[in-house]
C-alpha cells in the first residue's frame, strides 16, 4: 500500500465512529444484538425513534453519510487483507473467527447454570449483581476465580465450563470460507496457531471433526489453571509465538472481541478485527482496531489469487 492511500486510510479511520453512528441511523446496518447471546428483539419504540431519525436527515445527507462509511470499511478491510496475506505467522481466536460454538446452545444459558450450580451450594454471595445478571460463562468463572484463586471450586466449576464446550461442539456452526481459508493458509506455509479462552480439550474435537488439525497441530493454545491469565492477558498469544519461533513484526492476531485487541496490542503483533456485524465492528473500534473484515471471501479470493503470501 503507497504512503498516499496509507495517509487518506488513516483519514478515513479517524471518522469511524462519527460516520457509522450516523450511518446505523440512515441505513440500518447495526445489528441489534450478538449472535448467540440469547437477547431478545428490540423494542418497537425504539426502531420507530431511529426510523424518525433517519427520515429527518436529507436524502442527499443520508447517501453521503453511508457513501463516507462504505469507504471507512473499504479502508478497514484493505488494511485487514494485507495484513493478513502478508504475515508469516498468524493466530486465531476460536470462537468467532473459526466457528460460531454455541450456535446450538445458549451462552446466556450456560451461565445461568453456572449461576444457579453455584446457588444450589449456597455460594450465591460470591457473585456480584452485576456477575448474576452476566450472560457470559466467562465472565461468571472469572469472577469466582478472582474471589477462590486455586480452589477445588474454580477447578469444577472450569471443568463444567469445559463440558459445556465439548457437548456444544457437534452443533456448532463454521463460520462462513473459514474452513477453505484455513486449508489454503496453511498451504501457501504461514504458520498457524490457535490462541484462545476456550478449553483447548474443544478446540481439538471441533478441528478433528473438521479435518482441520494438521493445519494448526501442535500449537493449540487455550484456557488453562490460570484463569487470570485469560485474554486481554497475552498469555497465550505468547505461548504460541514462543513455540512457533514468531517475531511479533511477522505474526498477526485475529480476533472477534476485544480482548483480541487489547491481547495483540500487549504482545506488540498486529491485529485483525473479525466483525461480523456493526456492533462487532463498534466494539472493535473502540478498542483501537482498525484493520476488520465482516466475513472471510475476501480474504480467501486473495490468498487463492496470489498463491503465497510471501
Amino acid at each position: 500500500m503507497n504512503s498516499d492511500a496509507t495517509r487518506s486510510d488513516a483519514a478515513q479511520a479517524g471518522r469511524v465512529e462519527r460516520v457509522t453512528a450516523q450511518a446505523r441511523a440512515s441505513v440500518g446496518t447495526e445489528a441489534r444484538a450478538e449472535a448467540g447471546a440469547g437477547v431478545g428483539p428490540e423494542p418497537v419504540g425504539a426502531r420507530g425513534a431511529e426510523g424518525a431519525e433517519a427520515g429527518a436527515q436529507p436524502a442527499g445527507a443520508r447517501g453521503g453519510v453511508a457513501a463516507e462509511a462504505g469507504a471507512v470499511m473499504a479502508a478497514e478491510a484493505r488494511a485487514a487483507v494485507e495484513m493478513i496475506t502478508r504475515a508469516h505467522f498468524a493466530l486465531l481466536d476460536f470462537d468467532g473467527p473459526i466457528c460460531g460454538l454455541f450456535a446450538g446452545h445458549s451462552a446466556r444459558g450456560i451461565a445461568r447454570e453456572q449461576i444457579g450450580w453455584l446457588a444450589e451450594r449456597g455460594l450465591h454471595g460470591l457473585l456480584t449483581d452485576d456477575v448474576r445478571g452476566e450472560r457470559d460463562p466467562f465472565q461468571v468463572l472469572r469472577a469466582v476465580d478472582a474471589r477462590q484463586r486455586g480452589s477445588d471450586l474454580v477447578t469444577e466449576l472450569e471443568e463444567r465450563l469445559t463440558q459445556q464446550e465439548l457437548r456444544a461442539v457437534p452443533s456448532a456452526f463454521p463460520t462462513p470460507y473459514a474452513d477453505p481459508l484455513i486449508r489454503t493458509w496453511s498451504a501457501v506455509g504461514t504458520r498457524l496457531a490457535i490462541a484462545t479462552n476456550n478449553s483447548p480439550r474443544a478446540v481439538t474435537r471441533y478441528l478433528d471433526l473438521r479435518g482441520l488439525t494438521p493445519c494448526f497441530t501442535p500449537h493449540i493454545y487455550g484456557r488453562t489453571s490460570r484463569l487470570d491469565l485469560l485474554k486481554p492477558d497475552p498469555h497465550c498469544l505468547r505461548r504460541a509465538m514462543s513455540a512457533l519461533g514468531a517475531a511479533p513484526a511477522e505474526t498477526v492476531m485475529i480476533g472477534d472481541a476485544p480482548s483480541d485487541c487489547r491481547a495483540a496490542r500487549e504482545a506488540g503483533v498486529g491485529f485483525v478485527g473479525f466483525a461480523r456485524n456493526e456492533t462487532k465492528a463498534r466494539l472493535l473500534r473502540e478498542a483501537g482496531a482498525n484493520a476488520l473484515v465482516p466475513d472471510w471471501q475476501p480474504v480467501l479470493a486473495r490468498l487463492r489469487s496470489r498463491g503465497s503470501v510471501r
